[in-house]
């Protein structure tokens, strides 16, 4: 499903390397959690496997295709595929909440009433179908990233991409999204989700990917460190 070999990320010839020498593999139904400190390459490492970002050297396969090898006018049908809530929601103030979680379907193909009701079910799962008709920009910090998550599961993305999904929430918002998480990840959806949140891995973690400046860890649950 998801396979890097001996990638390496910086930005200019003359930087440091965020990421060295990182290899791993994840397999399809997994659930994957990232931790690390700030600024180790957290998020780096997801943009490389979203293809938001390239490799400086190595290659990255997601779903049977070297990332690194794409032309630029394929990476949009290849991110149909996967569903990425960023710490910068991105979220449109020209359009209600309804309408941000419906433009991926409409982008993708679907018939008006059809998004309709996939983005009422995506709402509902993030608790926020009583504000469909609001302004992104009326909701809370925590509310505008359960809007994005919202958005990000409305395709029904083979993979599922989180970066802080729960830093501006709250422990019960926390809860539902991690509930949201497990649901789509029980049905087969590839989960990864980055997080300094050491109590949502104690409680839901199977294998965990530490990054740290100039060092990488892939552990399994309980092991230290």
């Amino acid at each position: 499903m998801i396979e890097l070999q001996h990638v390496f990320k910086s930005y200019g010839r003359n930087s440091r390397n965020i990421l060295a020498d990182i290899s791993l593999r994840i397999g399809a139904g997994e659930l994957v959690f990232i931790s690390g400190p700030s600024g180790a390459g957290k998020s780096t490492l997801l943009k490389l496997i979203a293809g938001l970002e390239h490799a400086s050297r190595g290659s990255v396969q997601v779903n049977g295709q070297r990332i690194d090898k794409l032309p630029a006018r394929a990476l949009p049908y290849l991110r149909r595929a996967v569903g990425i809530i960023l710490q910068d929601t991105h979220l449109l103030f020209d359009r209600s909440v309804l309408q941000n979680v419906i433009l991926p379907l409409i982008i993708a193909g679907q018939s008006p009433q059809s998004a309709a009701a996939r983005a009422r079910a995506a709402l509902g799962k993030v608790g926020l179908l009583d504000k469909e008709n609001f302004n992104p920009i009326e909701l809370s910090g925590g509310e505008q990233q359960r809007l994005a998550i919202a958005r990000a599961i409305v395709n029904r993305p083979a993979i599922l991409i989180a970066d802080e999904p729960t830093a501006n929430l709250d422990k019960d918002s926390a809860r539902l999204i991690m509930s949201v998480f497990r649901d789509f990840n029980q049905v087969g959806v590839t989960t990864l989700i980055a997080t300094h949140d050491e109590a949502l891995m104690a409680e839901n973690a199977t294998r965990i990917l530490r990054v740290e400046p100039g060092r990488f860890f892939d552990l399994r649950a309980g092991e230290p460190a």
